[in-house]
C-alpha cells in the first residue's frame, strides 16, 4: 500500500530565530525572544493556513530548539512526518537586529543538521506522490550534499510528472554570485514555475535590460513569475508576458517573508486549479497582508483573510 503524500511538499532548513524584545541592538540588548524562520516552512505554513494539504521535512538537530520549530509546524496543520532528527549536529540559529531601521541578520548555521543533508535521506514515494515540489535556491548553498539533495529530488519528482516550483532566493552570505548562477540556472531549466524577484534577475543575469532579460526568462520551459518589476508582477509564459499589479498596502511593518508569503499565495492557487493571473493575484493579497504584522509567518493569512481581499467583502466585527 503506498503512503499517503501532501499535495505539496517542500523541504529545507528553518533556523531558531532570536531578537531584540525592544528596538535595540543585539549587542545592548538584555533579553532576546526566540522565534523561528526558514523558506520552505514559511510557505509550508502559509500553505496550511489557505486550505492546503502540505508537507515540509529537514534534518534538525535533537536539542529542544529543533523539537520546538517542529511540534510548531505541526501545530500548523503541515505534515512533518519525514523530518530527520540528528544527534550529531544542532538546528541552525539566527539572530536578527534593526540597524538604522533596516534588518541586519547574523546566522549561526555553519555545520548545522540541515547542512548534512543527504540524497539518500529523501523518501523518494513521498516526493512522487504529491502534485508539487517547491525547492529555494537556499538549500543547495548549504553544502555540496544539500545540493546533491536538491537535484535528486528534482529528479525523482520528475520521474512521477510531479510538478516543480522554485524560489530562487538569492542568499549571497551563503555562496558568491558565480557559484549561485550556475545552480540557480541549472533547477531553473527543471522547474515547471519559476519566482524570482526582479532584482534578483539583474544580479544573475547582469543586465539590468529588461529585453534581454525577458528573452533569458522565454528561453525556460517554466512559467516564470517576476516579482516587482515597477509596480507590477510580470507573468512570462510561451512569449506571453501579463502584468498584474501590486497590492498596494498603507501600512508596511515587516517586510520578511513577503516572498513567502507570495509563493504560498500562488501555490495555493495552482492548487486550486485558477489560472496563472489569479494565482498571481492572490499571491500579491498574500504578501500584502503578511507584510502587515511582525514575523517571519506569523501574520500569514487564512483563506477566510485573502478571499476577503480578493472579493472586497466588508470585514465584520463581533
Amino acid at each position: 500500500m503506498s503512503k499517503q503524500s501532501p499535495q505539496v511538499i517542500t523541504f529545507g532548513e528553518t533556523m531558531t530565530l532570536f531578537l531584540p524584545t525592544n528596538q535595540q541592538s543585539i549587542e545592548r540588548a538584555d533579553t532576546l525572544q526566540q522565534r523561528f524562520g526558514g523558506a520552505e516552512s514559511n510557505v509550508a505554513i502559509g500553505l496550511a493556513r489557505l486550505g492546503v494539504d502540505v508537507g515540509w521535512f529537514s534534518v534538525m538537530g535533537t536539542e529542544p530548539l529543533g523539537r520546538r520549530i517542529v511540534k510548531t509546524i505541526r501545530g500548523e496543520g503541515v505534515d512533518v512526518s519525514r523530518v530527520i532528527y540528528s544527534d550529531k549536529a544542532p538546528t541552525g540559529i539566527m539572530l536578527r537586529e534593526q540597524i538604522s531601521g533596516k534588518n541586519a541578520v547574523h546566522y549561526m548555521r555553519k555545520g548545522s543538521a540541515a547542512s548534512t543533508m543527504t540524497p539518500e535521506q529523501l523518501d523518494a514515494e513521498y516526493i512522487q506522490g504529491a502534485e508539487i515540489l517547491h525547492i529555494t535556491g537556499i538549500t543547495p548553498a548549504l553544502s555540496e550534499s544539500c545540493k546533491a539533495t536538491i537535484f535528486r529530488a528534482i529528479e525523482l519528482a520528475k520521474q512521477a510528472n510531479v510538478k516543480i516550483c522554485f524560489d530562487p532566493n538569492l542568499r549571497l552570505k551563503l555562496w558568491s554570485l558565480e557559484e549561485a548562477r550556475e545552480v540557480i540556472f541549472a533547477i531553473a531549466a527543471e522547474a515547471d514555475y519559476f519566482l524570482p524577484g526582479w532584482d534578483e534577475l539583474t544580479l544573475l543575469y547582469d543586465t539590468e535590460d529588461a529585453d534581454e532579460i525577458s528573452k533569458r526568462l522565454n528561453e525556460l520551459k517554466a512559467i516564470s513569475i517576476v516579482k516587482g518589476r515597477g509596480n507590477n508582477n510580470v507573468i512570462y509564459n510561451g512569449g506571453q508576458q501579463t502584468e498584474v499589479p501590486y497590492e498596494l498596502v498603507d501600512n508596511v511593518v515587516d517586510t520578511v517573508g513577503a516572498g513567502d508569503a507570495f509563493c504560498a499565495g500562488f501555490l495555493a492557487g495552482v492548487c486550486q486549479g485558477t489560472s496563472i493571473e489569479e494565482a498571481v493575484r492572490m499571491a500579491s493579497i498574500n504578501g500584502a497582508l503578511a507584510v502587515q504584522t511582525h514575523g517571519d509567518w506569523e501574520a500569514l493569512p487564512d483563506w477566510e483573510q485573502l478571499q476577503q481581499v480578493l472579493h472586497a467583502k466588508a470585514w465584520i466585527e463581533r
